[in-house]
C-alpha cells in the first residue's frame, strides 16, 4: 500500500508541471470535439438506440405517456449526458494512454529513474491490442452487468469497470518502454492486487466533477510512477 501511496503523491507533484500540462489538455479537448461532432452527426443515430434500450427495459413507454412532456424530454436529455460524459473519459483514457504516454515517461523517467536501462519489451502493435482489450471488456462489463442496476447493486459497477480499465489500459504502457518482455510478465503476475488497487484509486477521480478533467493524466503519472519503482525493486532484488 506505501508503494501506491507514492506513487499518487509523485503523481500529483508531476500533474501541475509545465510539461505535463499540456499531456492534461489535449487529449481531454479532443475526445470533446470527437464526441460533439459525431452526436451532432449522428443524434438521431444515437436516440434511436437509446430509445430502443428504454423500451428494451420497459421505460419508454413510461417516458412517453409522462406528463408534463418537457419532464420527460429533460429525462431523455440527461440519459444523452450521461453516455456522453463516460465516452469522452473512455476516449480520453484512450487518447492518453496510447499518445500522451511517451511525453509523460519522459517527464517522469528523467527526474526520478534516470539510471534505469531501456529494455523495449513493449511496442506499439501490444500497447494497440491491450486498449482493445481493455475498451472491448470495459463496455462488456457495463452490458453485463445491467441487470445489476435494477436491484440496486449496480452501484459497484462504474467503479468496478474504471478500476479494470485503469489498470488494464495503463500497467502495459507504464514499463513497456524500460522492462524486458519476461520482466513485464513478472510484474503483471507479482503486483496484480496492487495495479488493481491502483486502478481502483485512480478511478475514483474521473467520479469527482472537474478533478476529472485531470483523472487520465494523473492515472497515468500514477502507473509510470509505480511501474517504474517496481520495476527498479526487481532489477535491485
Amino acid at each position: 500500500m506505501t508503494a501506491i501511496l507514492d506513487a499518487l503523491a509523485r503523481a500529483l507533484r508531476d500533474l501541475f508541471s509545465l510539461r505535463v500540462l499540456w499531456v492534461v489538455v489535449w487529449p481531454m479537448l479532443l475526445a470533446l470535439l470527437l464526441w460533439l461532432a459525431l452526436g451532432v452527426m449522428f443524434w438521431g443515430t444515437f436516440s434511436g438506440w437509446i430509445e430502443q434500450g428504454l423500451d428494451a427495459i420497459g421505460i419508454q413507454a413510461w417516458l412517453t405517456e409522462l406528463e408534463p412532456a418537457w419532464i420527460a424530454n429533460g429525462l431523455q436529455a440527461l440519459l444523452h449526458l450521461m453516455l456522453f460524459v463516460p465516452l469522452v473519459m473512455l476516449t480520453a483514457l484512450v487518447i492518453t494512454a496510447l499518445f500522451g504516454m511517451p511525453a509523460l515517461i519522459r517527464v517522469v523517467a528523467e527526474r526520478d529513474y534516470p539510471e534505469l536501462e531501456r529494455e523495449n519489451g513493449g511496442g506499439l502493435i501490444g500497447s494497440l491490442w491491450n486498449a482493445v482489450v481493455a475498451i472491448v471488456v470495459f463496455v462488456a462489463l457495463w452490458l453485463v452487468t445491467l441487470p445489476l442496476w435494477l436491484i440496486g447493486v449496480g452501484v459497484i459497477v462504474p467503479f468496478v469497470a474504471a478500476a479494470y480499465l485503469n489498470q488494464r489500459l495503463f500497467r502495459y504502457d507504464a514499463i513497456a518502454e524500460h522492462a524486458s518482455a519476461d520482466e513485464m510478465a513478472v510484474l503483471f503476475r507479482q503486483e496484480r492486487s496492487s495495479w488493481w488497487g491502483l486502478g481502483l484509486l485512480t478511478g475514483l477521480v474521473q467520479f469527482v466533477p472537474l478533478l476529472n478533467l485531470l483523472g487520465p493524466v494523473f492515472a497515468a503519472l500514477a502507473f509510470i510512477h509505480f511501474g517504474l519503482a517496481r520495476l527498479a525493486r526487481q532489477r535491485r532484488a
